[in-house]
């Protein structure tokens, strides 16, 4: 083994390497991140192996809840209301990526008692066996080059990874309902996204608290909060060690920890840019689309496209047959025409009728929500106009009134 010796065999400084190839290591921050909560939920997050970023995984604090999607939830009946969306739900709807004032229906059914987790066959195991098989094969060239450095850097970098699954390893609970006695409304959600569009969830109130309302437990195999900042101590230290000894590779070994790098790289990459629901076992629920007399059959849900935000609002009121929740949510400006609006758009709803339409040559039909011609866009301006007028009429009468006073 070849540490710091010149060719005369004395030791000398000049020797020591920091070679840019270790940089290849800590790049990828973004790629890591984008599904670690995931895959830290996976039983293979123990296993020995390459991870690009290792620092991404490494924080002084670990969070405690799933990262919230923008968007307002609220509960038609229930009366329920939060100003974002629940991970978990967002992942099991996987509506994320509605067009621009579209409406979407869905009904949510819970099916089993398993609990929701990450899949065991999935495109994130891909990679963790892919950083593992990496890791062996740097390891066999590293002994095959008799490169002690590259040695030392396998044996650091790889464990790391199990250290680090040791400190973010965590189980998924989802909130229940303890007290089930007395009456519960339906759990039927109405989710408006920042882009004007909406998301009906037809389900149980139970259905409703778990995906929605109530937020995920997460529970850490390590609890203790310092033992974990120690843990994220070593790990760092184990961090920059590999690093350093990577960085006094022979040139051989650094080539093919390079190339390993950029393949890894890449892979996390790839995956960080598929759907979040690829890497969620949610088979403990049944989600059926169901759609709108207009939606678009061929795209995926069903969604009914809209040119104004008024249609899709209207839209979502045909299905859910209430707008008590829209000023709740404040979907609308509360205002005497709105108003007047809404309580003529749920006169207009409750005659809408559900039927059934052939689902693309599949033998279950779609349950279809008839939209009618009544004109809400027309209404709407209607009033509106109506309210101005006599806004105006009254600032008119004021004015008078306030002049009579002076000439008094």
């Amino acid at each position: 083994m070849h540490w710091l010796q010149d060719q005369n065999g004395e030791t000398s400084l000049q020797e020591l390497q920091l070679d840019i190839v270790g940089f290849l290591a800590i790049l990828g921050e973004g790629s890591v991140l984008a599904n670690a909560q995931v895959s830290t939920l996976s039983k293979w997050i123990f296993l020995p192996r390459l991870i690009p970023a290792p620092q991404a995984m490494m924080r002084p604090t670990r969070p405690d809840k799933l990262e919230p999607v923008p968007g307002q939830v609220t509960g038609v009946f229930s009366g329920n209301d939060r100003g974002s969306i629940n991970h978990i739900g967002n992942i099991v709807s996987d509506a994320g990526s509605l067009p621009e004032h579209s409406v979407r229906v869905v009904s949510i059914e819970r099916t089993s008692e398993n609990p929701l987790k990450s899949k065991t066959v999935a495109p994130l195991t891909f990679i963790l066996f892919f950083g593992f098989f990496l890791a062996v094969i740097l390891l066999a060239v590293s002994i095959w080059q008799n490169d002690g450095m590259s040695i030392v850097a396998v044996v650091l970098l790889s464990l790391l990874s199990s250290l680090i699954g040791w400190g973010n390893k965590w189980t998924l609970k989802l909130p229940e309902r303890k007290i089930k006695k007395g009456y519960v409304p339906r759990g039927d959600v109405v989710i408006r996204y920042p882009k004007g569009s909406f998301l009906v969830v037809r389900c149980k109130e139970n259905v409703a608290r778990e995906l929605y309302f109530a937020p995920e437990s997460i529970k850490y195999m390590l609890q203790h909060g310092p033992a974990y900042r120690i843990l994220s101590l070593v790990g760092t230290m184990m961090l920059m060690g590999g690093v350093i000894c990577l960085a006094n590779a022979q040139i051989e070994s650094q080539i093919a920890w390079a190339g390993s790098y950029m393949l890894l790289g890449s892979s996390y990459w790839i995956v960080a840019a598929l759907p979040g629901k690829l890497h969620w076992d949610c088979s403990c629920y049944t989600v059926e689309n169901e759609c709108l007399s207009d939606s678009n059959m061929e795209a995926k849900g069903y969604p009914s496209a809209n040119d104004t935000f008024t249609m899709a609002l209207w839209k979502t009121i045909l299905v859910v047959k209430s707008t008590d929740w829209v000023l709740k949510s404040n979907a609308c400006p509360n205002t005497e025409a709105w108003r007047r609006w809404l309580a003529a758009a749920k006169v207009e709803a409750n005659l809408v009728r559900l039927s059934d339409k052939p689902n693309m040559g599949d033998k279950k039909p779609v349950k279809t929500w008839e939209v009618s011609s009544w004109d809400a866009q027309g209404q709407l301006a209607r009033m509106l106009d109506e309210q101005a007028k006599k806004d105006e009429k009254s600032v008119e009468g004021g004015i008078e009134e306030v002049g009579g006073v002076e000439d008094v």
